[in-house]
């Protein structure tokens, strides 16, 4: 069994905030792969599902991020887990917006979600680190954070919660590689190596015809040339 968190703060004037990027991952999940409704447990949410074959524990605390690591602690203390079954989703200034990378262990790098836990739980369990990126000054962190995502995030945010959602089996299982891949084939999908079809109303290139043209120089031609 595993506990994917979500952080966040709860309420509707929170929903949208760049802070809020883990609710979303986890309500994708939730959405994508039928799961439960979410009841109110441990001080947040939960959601009950299967991925894989194994059970799976979505939670969103709802203290607010600053004591996030209390409903973290209940839900890992309750099912008997161990910190490295826990997954917690998070915003990371230090990712350009749309990047996405896993990490076990090290330190909170300054988000109070991560801190919080850190208290609670130490600091041996998985992060997700979403990349939201920076406002370029450390004194505009707090008011770039909890603010909405700008209209024109949407595409990127929609690709990346398709491919967390698409990964969430792979990352149950404990391999990150894959999930991280799968997240990778929604935002930087490869390129086809076939041929472009020609545009609308153009005839397509004719194909190099293979076969050599016939000589028709004469002998004495063909020694001339030779030598130039």
């Amino acid at each position: 069994m595993k506990l994917f968190v979500g952080l966040g703060n709860p309420g509707a004037k929170y929903a949208g905030h760049r802070h809020n990027i883990g609710y979303m991952a986890v309500d994708r999940i939730a959405a994508d792969h039928g799961f439960g409704p979410w009841r109110s447990r441990f001080n947040g949410v939960l959601a009950e599902g299967q991925l894989g074959g194994d059970k799976l524990l979505l939670l969103k605390p709802e203290t607010f991020m600053n004591l996030s690591g209390q409903s973290v602690a209940a839900a890992m203390n309750f099912y008997k887990l161990q910190p490295a079954d826990i997954y917690v989703f998070h915003d990371e200034l230090d990712l350009a917006p749309g990047k996405l990378r896993v990490k076990t262990g090290g330190g909170h790098a300054g988000h109070n979600g991560l801190r919080s836990i850190h208290g609670h739980i130490g600091e041996a369990y998985n992060r997700v680190r979403i990349g939201i990126g920076h406002p370029g000054h450390k004194d505009r962190v707090s008011a770039y954070v909890l603010h909405d995502f700008a209209k024109a995030d949407a595409d990127w945010i929609d690709d990346l919660l398709r491919g967390i959602s698409d990964g969430a089996a792979d990352l149950a299982a404990g391999d990150a590689a894959r999930f991280m891949n799968a997240v990778a084939l929604r935002t930087a999908p490869p390129r086809s190596s076939k041929t472009p079809a020609p545009a609308a109303g153009k005839p397509s290139p004719k194909p190099e015809d293979p076969t050599p043209e016939p000589d028709t120089r004469g002998p004495l031609q063909r020694l001339v040339d030779k030598f130039r």
